[in-house]
């Protein structure tokens, strides 16, 4: 209309029932108006309301952009805690985006958080390929085996019958594995539960324990949880002075973050790679955490079933019993290695097949035990002091159920007081030699 025929600001005015100035204003902001109207690609928006924090909704449009044009997605709590953690590097840690910031600011910048995964067809299969034998060379060729980490998750199930008060009968849980190429580390395990707060961890020091829990929807991963570790994981490279590569399977939990000391590379789904914990990482640790739970059950019997609490533990000792050359064969034989070419296709010893690790939680001989106190030697009851020649007492040798109570005592006193996640891999192979003694 402005581009038509000459008409008078007062007849447009009249046309569309606002004042003059009104209709001279728009005259005047006539191009920023249009360039804003396109960009925002909403034809039927009529107002531009700006947010109460213009720098915060600008460094999170940017980051937003970042992560699309990565293909990455972008779901609506992952933002609201992106825009957490921007308000609190801007000076506004008291800052709570709330649901409905979220939608306002989606209306106002025309975005949409949920975002279809895409299944490629095989004319993308070519550009996989590229991607596994050309890209990812190039990337491992920067970093040392020992920088080189990879994550993804598995699930275990806790025993099925008498749990423990806090936790149902049979629950699912979802472990987070971390470990790096050369097997010289594995970060603690995050175990994701569904029992927001198990009474079997009340009292529990847990920013001591070697595992950390976290409760999550049908005990599953979810988007914040992993951004959540992500931070914990950047922040322990930090402190190490490490700049590591993190790779990981594009999945809507999965979020892209900025970070200052892990580059994150996402695999993309067509490739023919498989993660290094898909190859034996993953059977290996549930391999270990069955056979744990088939020797407590005659150790412990007479205590009740293992409680989510014995079974986190487990599952950290399990973790523990991961070989690190077995971590090493399996991220050479994923190919996620830089001295991988030689080994992509073939396994290397000390790598386990499937049907190994199958068969090695059938075969273990600790299983029966027949608990009988073992007879002290020497005289029955009473034995002299040399100090004062009177009689005194001589402790009989503890029962297998008194054993594992005196442990139990001392695993209980470390996780109320303990200061340090290594004093519970002492405690690990105190348990360990115990079951050792016991099988002998």
């Amino acid at each position: 209309m402005l581009e038509g025929p000459k008409v008078s600001q007062s007849e447009l005015a009249k046309r569309f029932g606002v004042s003059q100035p009104q209709i001279c204003r728009i005259i005047k902001n006539k191009e920023r108006i249009l360039s804003e109207w396109h960009r925002n690609g909403d034809p039927e928006r009529k107002r531009k309301r700006e947010g109460k924090d213009a720098a915060l909704e600008a460094a999170l449009l940017r980051w937003v952009e970042g992560a699309r044009a990565a293909d990455l997605p972008v779901s609506g709590p992952l933002l609201q805690l992106k825009a957490k953690h921007l308000a609190e590097a801007l000076g506004r840690p008291d800052l709570e985006p709330s649901s409905g910031w979220l939608a306002h600011f989606g209306a106002r910048h025309n975005l949409a958080f949920k975002k279809p995964l895409v299944e490629k067809g095989d004319a993308e299969q070519p550009t996989a390929e590229h991607w596994a034998g050309v890209v990812l060379p190039g990337i491992l060729r920067n970093y040392a085996p020992s920088e080189i980490y990879a994550c993804g998750e598995t699930g275990v199930l806790l025993p099925a019958s008498s749990p423990g008060k806090g936790e149902s009968a049979g629950d699912r849980l979802t472990l987070l594995l971390c470990a790096n190429a050369d097997g010289s580390e594995k970060t603690p395990l995050r175990v994701v539960g569904e029992s927001p707060r198990p009474r079997c961890l009340q009292g529990v020091n847990l920013g001591q324990m070697p595992w950390s829990y976290r409760a999550g929807s049908l005990a599953g991963m979810t988007a914040l949880l992993f951004a959540e570790w992500l931070q914990e994981f950047n922040e322990g490279m930090r402190r190490q002075g490490k700049s590591v590569l993190l790779l990981l399977t594009k999945h809507e939990t999965h979020p892209y973050l900025q970070l200052s000391n892990v580059r994150m590379v996402f695999i993309p789904p067509a490739t023919a790679l498989a993660q290094p914990l898909d190859h034996g990482i993953a059977s290996d640790l549930k391999g270990h955490y069955r056979r744990r739970l088939l020797r407590w059950l005659p150790a412990e019997r007479g205590t009740g079933q293992p409680t989510l609490l014995d079974a986190l533990h487990m599952l950290a000792q399990a973790w523990g019993d991961v070989r690190p050359g077995l971590v090493a064969s399996c991220f050479r034989a994923a190919g996620f290695s830089p001295d991988a070419e030689a080994l992509a296709l073939t396994l290397t010893p000390g790598l386990l097949s499937q049907e190994q690790l199958e068969r090695r939680t059938l075969m273990d001989e600790d299983l029966e035990r027949d608990g009988e106190p073992v007879e002290a030697d020497g005289d029955e009851g009473t034995a002299e002091d040399e100090g004062t020649g009177e009689p005194a007492a001589v402790q009989p040798c503890p029962s297998e159920r008194e054993v594992w109570g005196s442990l139990a005592t001392l695993r209980r006193y470390l996780e109320c007081r303990a200061t340090s996640p290594d004093l519970f891999q002492a405690f690990y192979e105190l348990e360990d030699a115990v079951h050792v003694v016991l099988a002998g």
